[in-house]
């Protein structure tokens, strides 16, 4: 019986360990960075047939950066991130102000996406397939402009388009699997059952043209749901370091 014992217990040691000796399973302290699998399985189920396209390293939530801290080893802290602002301006863009095209005008576009993510993860399970649960809060802001300024037959044109500020809020549970297939390497996938908040503000648009100005509001709308999901139906890759 003892003998067993000890055979299993080595045999579960040298399991969590590559035939190089590098540990499988993630430690207190390590940091990771997950991506959307999809790509990766299509890469793998289309090996023989030739047809295939390179493997990409996307995004498990759209724009947002996502990954993990490892507080002990059965414990992770969840983190998401993107903070997104940008403009573009252009030259030579045709307007229209409702009496026909009129001459070219300068077009200037920016916006701005913020989104913050935080959660606790719990493991329990031994070997490399492991169960997890947990909980995490999200939110996001999210703003656009775009105006214009030109001339046509000396009279002066404008216009600005203001979008209305955007605002979400979720809180969620979740609950799912990971396998570690490599060291320091799993893919996993979760559903869960939460709490989302999203609305958009009044937004603004106003022309002047030929000395007439004119000013308008833009509808607002607001959503709220309570329900279960997937997170997208994404199975996810998740590399640690």
């Amino acid at each position: 019986m003892i003998a067993c014992a000890l055979a299993t217990t080595v045999a579960t040691a040298q399991d969590m360990n590559s035939k190089k000796g590098t540990p499988i399973l993630p430690a207190s302290g390590d940091w990771s960075i997950g991506v959307d699998a999809s790509s990766l399985l299509d890469y793998a189920g289309n090996l023989m047939n030739g047809n295939n396209s390179a493997f990409m390293f996307d995004w498990q939530n759209p724009g947002v950066i996502t990954g993990k801290m490892m507080k002990d080893d059965n414990t992770a802290y969840r983190v998401g991130l993107r903070l997104g602002f940008g403009s573009t301006t252009e030259t030579n863009q045709e307007v229209d102000f409702g009496g026909g095209p009129v001459d070219s005008a300068e077009v200037k576009v920016s916006g701005s996406n913020i989104n913050l993510a935080a959660g606790l993860q719990k493991y329990r399970g031994q070997g490399r397939l492991k169960g997890f649960y947990g909980a995490e809060a999200a939110i996001g802001l999210s703003s656009g402009k775009e105006t214009w300024d030109g001339s046509d037959n000396g009279e002066n044109y404008s216009a600005e388009v203001k979008a209305g500020s955007g605002f979400s809020f979720g809180v969620r549970g979740f609950i799912g699997v990971e396998y570690f297939f490599a060291p320091k390497m799993s893919i996993s996938g979760e559903y869960g059952w939460g709490l989302s908040l999203d609305s958009v503000g009044e937004g603004e648009v106003s022309t002047s043209y030929g000395g007439v100005s004119n000013s308008s509001k833009t509808g607002k709308s607001s959503s709220f749901g309570l329900d279960t999901d997937n997170a997208g139906g994404a199975i996810n890759l998740n590399f640690y370091f």
